[in-house]
């Protein structure tokens, strides 16, 4: 049998082994557990529980009906990348398990790439030896694998060189057309790049737009630019269609889940010396030092690290480099490889073209060029690949081939993190089976359906919780159970979730009576939440006669039983919600605390109800200087104010809501006054608080008057 079939099983083979080897999952029951369980990675995993459960689909709301009780969490905002992908995980649990999936996600992300890299490579006519070596390293780039399960989504980079083929195919001088097959892999390209992650489908832009114009300007082949814009028009037709519910489903006026700012660009921008710089906890010592000096040395890091290409990648960027000036210096061209490299470097590092962008034009939304770094590993090792095929040309194969060995085991034993230690493992199983026994604990108690609220209150995503939790830390309970639904999960700055934060410095006697009257059959709490680790709050509970307990087995987590309410009435926020125009937090204005708006400024309430409800609403405002300010409801006039610089209280505006959200606008006759010092220099209409008079239920008596002061938190 002709021994070249075995190669591309092979490589398959040592991907596996090398994968199995790094994260030690010999065993059915290693493989039920995730590889990390903190931070990002409750969010990963949350995706893929909710995909198995039914809640991710193209061009539908994006609602996770178990969380955001007691609506459900609605993640319009906050769009799902590589939604496929995340759906066919979601498939997979449902058969082996949230865990398991996840994991082999993670294997198969690796596994991908060495295939597509070895088949570009292959398809350059590198020795296959050489594509091998590369392919290998490719998958274990350290600036992608060390990411692991926390950024799953970042992972999948087998599009990468499938891309970059897609460009030299389109710039080269041979011709590009319909009736071709180099036609059909840049369809395929596009599509799959549309269809992943963004941030590659953005960088890949960017080479394709110039392979665009290199063909315009030097061989004019229009069959290539027909094909390099359909890829163009495909790539991003794929995009919308992947994020439609972003456009369709989004509330407007609402500010953004995911804020962004000009010192993200900075701080997260690709910094060419950490392509060089080894992790500080690199398994040699030797290379270790350097990566620990740096994290000393340096004040400026944000993904730190991450960019490191290992050693054959920079001998590799070095060589690339080198080649490309002596190529210069004989008045010949830079390859592809270097101008697609000169781009990426321009464009990604510090003080570059991303900042340009941010500064001039508030481009902030690819903060994160560091991740450029993939792609210079890319090009790096397929340079390496070629050249080293066309330098061992002729020589003995067992030569070529044992130096391909050679390089590999260095690449690998360098690329590839330290082992986690024995001790790390088992404590991350622990945690893991005592959350699962936990969540089997909740729903043999509680009813099917029975609504958990959770303390402390937090808004999703990227918000920073107090004292010890860790963000997204509070979808654990939600991971570990099917027939439970949870408060936590619903977005940041809605006022879907306003009556959350409502209730959360309310004395517990109010806080339980009013939760029963909502539905809720349990009160969650997080020890790690709360800086004495909620002892006082379970006390008082249980001197208000709640002593029903379900506890974790490692006491982090709390259920308290509640008695609810049948029929269960609608939570009904008691204030409004900071909108698109406002700035995020407060500044003091005399003896006040104020929200200050710079323009014209939007403020949300939610309606619970199917019908339509009366409310009053009383608002104690100022401004920047003498003004008039309408307050407007669907289009109409509900009220002009005339404003001053001292606050004052105005007389109630009755409102009738329509069910849902329900926008009203603060538009000034004037054009904000500029204040000295502080965040909010542009001032226009400053609100100090806003009470809402919401009725009851089945009341017709006068409405309940209800007050919070505004503040800038995170629901």
């Amino acid at each position: 049998m002709d021994a070249s079939v075995w190669r591309v099983p092979g490589l398959i083979l040592t991907v596996v082994v090398v994968w199995i080897w790094h994260y030690g999952l010999w065993t059915p029951a290693d493989w039920r557990v995730p590889l990390d369980y903190s931070g990002d990675t409750h969010e990963m995993l949350t995706r893929i529980k909710a995909a198995s459960e039914g809640d991710t689909w193209p061009l539908a709301p994006q609602v996770l009906k178990r969380l955001g009780a007691p609506w459900g969490a609605h993640w319009n905002g906050y769009p799902t990348p590589d939604k496929l992908l995340v759906l066919l995980l979601g498939g997979m649990a449902r058969v082996i398990g949230v865990a398991a999936a996840a994991n082999l996600a993670v294997l198969a992300a690796a596994v991908s790439a060495a295939l597509a890299f070895y088949a570009v490579a292959r398809r350059l006519r590198a020795a296959w030896e050489w594509a091998f070596v590369g392919g290998l390293l490719f998958a274990f780039t350290y600036s992608v694998f060390h990411r692991g399960l926390a950024h799953l989504l970042l992972l999948y980079t087998w599009t990468i060189p499938v891309g970059l083929l897609c460009c030299w195919l389109i710039a080269r001088r041979s011709v590009v057309d319909w009736t071709r097959r180099e036609a059909w892999i840049c369809l395929l390209a596009a599509v799959a790049l549309g269809l992943s992650n963004p941030y590659h489908l953005f960088f890949w832009f960017q080479l394709l737009i110039w392979a665009l114009v290199a063909q315009a300007v030097r061989h004019r082949r229009l069959s290539n630019l027909r094909v390099g814009v359909v890829c163009l028009v495909l790539a991003l037709g794929a995009f919308v269609l992947m994020h439609a519910e972003l456009w369709l489903y989004t509330q407007t006026g609402t500010l953004p889940l995911l804020v962004r700012n000009y010192g993200g660009t900075e701080m997260y921008a690709l910094k060419a010396i950490e392509m060089f710089v080894p992790p500080a906890v690199h398994r040699w010592d030797l290379l270790a030092f350097f990566g620990q000096r740096y994290g000393r040395w340096s004040e400026w890091r944000g993904e730190a690290f991450l960019p490191y290409l290992g050693m054959v990648g920079i001998v590799s960027l070095i060589w690339l480099l080198a080649d490309s000036v002596l190529r210069m210096l004989r008045g010949k061209a830079p390859t592809g490889f270097a101008l697609q490299t000169g781009w990426i470097l321009s464009y990604s590092s510090l003080g570059g073209i991303t900042n340009l962008l941010a500064l001039f034009f508030g481009f902030q939304i690819f903060r994160a060029t560091n991740r450029i770094a993939i792609f210079i590993s890319c090009l790096a090792l397929l340079f390496l690949a070629l050249r080293l095929t066309r330098h061992l040309r002729g020589r003995p194969r067992a030569l070529s081939i044992g130096l391909a060995a050679l390089v590999a085991t260095i690449g690998v034993l360098d690329q590839v993190p330290r082992r986690s230690a024995p001790e790390a493992r088992a404590l991350l199983v622990e945690r893991v089976q005592a959350d699962v026994r936990f969540g089997r604990e909740l729903e043999e108690v509680l009813p099917q359906g029975a609504m958990v609220f959770q303390l402390p209150v937090l808004g999703f995503p990227e918000v920073t919780p107090p004292h010890r939790l860790a963000d997204y830390e509070l979808f654990r309970p939600y991971l570990h159970t099917s027939s439970l639904r949870f408060s936590y999960g619903g977005a940041k700055f809605r006022s879907r979730s306003r009556w959350q934060r409502d209730l959360e410095s309310v004395p517990p006697a109010e806080l339980v009576q009013s939760l029963e009257r909502y539905g809720f059959a349990a009160l969650y709490l997080n020890r790690k939440g709360f800086k004495d680790g909620g002892e006082g709050l379970l006390g008082e509970l249980k001197q208000l006669g709640y002593r029903r307990v379900i506890e974790s087995p490692r006491k982090e987590q709390v259920v308290v039983l509640l008695n609810p309410a049948t029929p269960a009435e609608l939570p009904f926020g008691r204030t409004l919600t900071f909108g698109e125009g406002w700035y995020l937090q407060s500044a003091d204005h005399g003896n006040e605390s104020v929200r200050w708006s710079h323009g014209p400024a939007v403020l949300t309430y939610f309606n619970p109800h199917d019908t339509p409800q009366e409310v009053v609403l009383h608002f104690r405002l100022c401004a920047g200087s003498d003004r008039t300010a309408r307050l407007m409801h669907r289009g109409r006039v509900l009220a002009s104010l005339p404003l001053t610089l001292r606050a004052q209280d105005f007389p109630p505006v009755r409102v009738t809501l329509h069910p849902g959200v329900n926008r009203f606008d603060l538009v000034s006759d004037r054009p904000p006054a500029t204040a000295d010092g502080g965040q909010a220099r542009l001032r226009s209409v400053g609100l100090v608080t806003v009470t809402v008079e919401a009725p009851r239920p089945g009341s017709v008596a006068k409405p309940e008057a209800l007050s919070l002061r505004t503040d800038s938190r995170s629901l």
